[in-house]
């Protein structure tokens, strides 16, 4: 059985979850198309991914990806002593924001019995995991639903454990992708390498499929990943103009300016290792901080500049997530774009 039998799609696209820049309008249109799109459930509490997911099957009744975070949340807040704390407190100032008004962390859910409610109510034929798997119990209660499991890994250690544990296809993250990286096994860098040079080590590593992302910007980057041994590609930062995303207006000004040629991996906006294009707050504390507090408490830190510099036009704290390969990032429909990757005509 193909990957596209085994998930119920007619092409091999599969669209990144993006949290913060989209929402059931992008999912629906994209597997409307044919592929397979996806919600990013860890922006969401029970109640919205709820509402979230009646709107998208209002609006497809294809198959699409509920995708879920596992990572281990941080035991307390880092408090205003905090390193991090003091490097933000000079740009606080220049901005005229009191500091004791800092939003209390929230939000990036990891996978618990609650979210798996919401499962038991739609029962999505796809769930995926970012940063490894969730507990044995709460995965065998996702696989008894008859959901097929998806993973991301980053390297081959990453990619021969997931299959150990049972996923049904591995998605093979490489360097160039946007946002957040997948790594879960180790936090050294220098072990992310580009998803040509990682996707066919993994193909040969496991009997699963193997699906590419990164660095996914259109036909001929397809045509690559599958001559390489990918059953299937996943594409982010390709989506990101459409229409049907929720992605912001500065974020989109980047997006389609010379700066979104530079991008680096950086733990300043969230606390972990993702992709964006450099801006004054990565020039300024990154890419990489030591004192960045662990994921998700770098996100309310960061919430009140980039809302202040927003109010001004300026998108110098905003996490400008980006892809190294932007080339495909065009303003046309979702449904469009997943026909031209996967090498079909317009309809």
């Amino acid at each position: 059985m193909s990957l596209c039998e085994m998930l119920g799609i007619k092409l091999p696209i599969l669209q990144s979850p993006m949290a913060g820049v989209q929402g059931p309008r992008l999912a629906a249109a994209v597997s409307g198309a044919g592929g397979l799109g996806a919600i990013p459930a860890a922006a969401y509490s029970p109640e919205t991914l709820s509402k979230a997911l009646m709107e998208l099957q209002a609006q497809s009744t294809q198959p699409y990806n509920l995708n879920f975070f596992c990572h281990s949340p941080p035991q307390e807040d880092i408090g205003p002593d905090s390193a991090w704390f003091r490097q933000l407190q000079p740009e606080y100032r220049q901005w005229g924001i009191d500091p004791a008004h800092i939003p209390t962390p929230s939000g990036y859910l990891p996978f618990n019995q609650t979210l798996a409610e919401v499962l038991d109510a739609f029962r999505p034929a796809v769930v995926s995991f970012h940063f490894g798997l969730p507990a044995p119990e709460l995965l065998a209660r996702v696989k008894a639903l008859g959901c097929k499991v998806l993973s991301s890994a980053t390297t081959l250690e990453e990619a021969v454990w997931l299959e150990k544990q049972g996923v049904d296809a591995i998605i093979a993250q490489g360097a160039e992708a946007g946002g957040h990286r997948g790594m879960f096994l180790t936090d050294d860098l220098t072990t992310q390498v580009g998803t040509f040079a990682l996707l066919p080590q993994i193909v040969a590593a496991v009997r699963v499929p193997v699906i590419a992302a990164g660095g996914i910007a259109d036909a001929r980057t397809v045509r690559a990943a599958l001559a390489l041994g990918a059953s299937a590609v996943q594409a982010g930062t390709a989506y990101l103009l459409c229409p049907e995303a929720d992605t912001r207006p500065l974020h989109r000004q980047a997006l389609q300016s010379p700066s979104r040629v530079h991008t680096a991996l950086t733990n300043v906006f969230s606390g972990r290792p993702a992709r964006g294009i450099v801006n004054h707050a990565i020039r300024r504390w990154g890419p990489i901080h030591p004192d960045a507090p662990p994921f998700p408490l770098g996100v309310p830190y960061m919430a009140p500049l980039r809302a202040a510099a927003e109010a001004h036009g300026s998108s110098d704290y905003s996490p400008l997530w980006c892809g190294q390969n932007a080339s495909g990032c065009r303003e046309i429909p979702a449904a469009a774009l997943t026909r031209e990757l996967a090498g079909l005509a317009p309809v």
